[in-house]
Formats: C-alpha cells, structure tokens, sequence
C-alpha cells in the first residue's frame, strides 16, 4: 500500500519530467528505471538540455544491509542511482534531494 509521501515523491518526479518534456527533449532523453540481478533497482535520469546540465556529484554510497543499500551519482549528465529490492523510492528520494539542493543553491531549476 502506497503511504502519503510515496504518492508525493511520486507526484514530484511526474512533474520534473513533465517539465522538461518540449516535444523534442522526450525523444532524446527520459527517465529509465529497471532491475538489478543482485537484486535491485537501477534508475536513470537524463540531464541533458535542463538546467542541471554539466553538474557532477560524486558516488554516495549508503550501506545499511545486504538488502539496504543506495549508491547514487551524476556524471556524463545523468543521474544514476542503484539500490536494494526495497530502496526504488530512497533512490527517487535521492535524486529529489539533489535537485532541491541545486535549486536552493541557484534558484529554480
């Protein structure tokens, strides 16, 4: 069952990429989400023509179990974030943290 703040993360990533969407951005770029074989989740955003574009962050490695664990970056603008069998929504998480963090430090993005 989805709880409260679930709904709104997810709302949240619905929105980042419908903003981007310019009937020429989403035929490029996107969001990718998908399975590990360890397992997992892999998760891939796109930053190419957005304003976090040319950004880096270096691996953030977050290791609470064999079944917990998060491990995020940015590089070659995208992010990509993979973790646990239960940490799809820590890793959505991760990259809203990241975005609000450059927001906060260059005004909207």
């Amino acid at each position: 069952m989805a709880q409260q703040g679930d709904d709104a993360l997810l709302e949240w990533v619905q929105s980042w990429y419908e903003r981007h969407c310019d009937d020429d951005w989403e035929h490029q770029y996107g969001i990718a989400i998908d399975t590990l074989d360890n397992p997992g989740w892999c998760i891939r955003i796109d930053l190419n023509g957005t304003a976090l574009e040319g950004r880096h962050l270096d691996w953030v490695e977050v290791e609470t179990s064999d079944a917990d664990w998060l491990h995020y970056r940015v590089e070659g603008n995208r992010f990509e974030g993979v973790g646990g069998p239960r940490n799809l929504r820590t890793i959505l998480q991760a990259f809203r943290d990241w975005v609000e963090h450059c927001e906060s430090c260059n005004g909207s993005i």
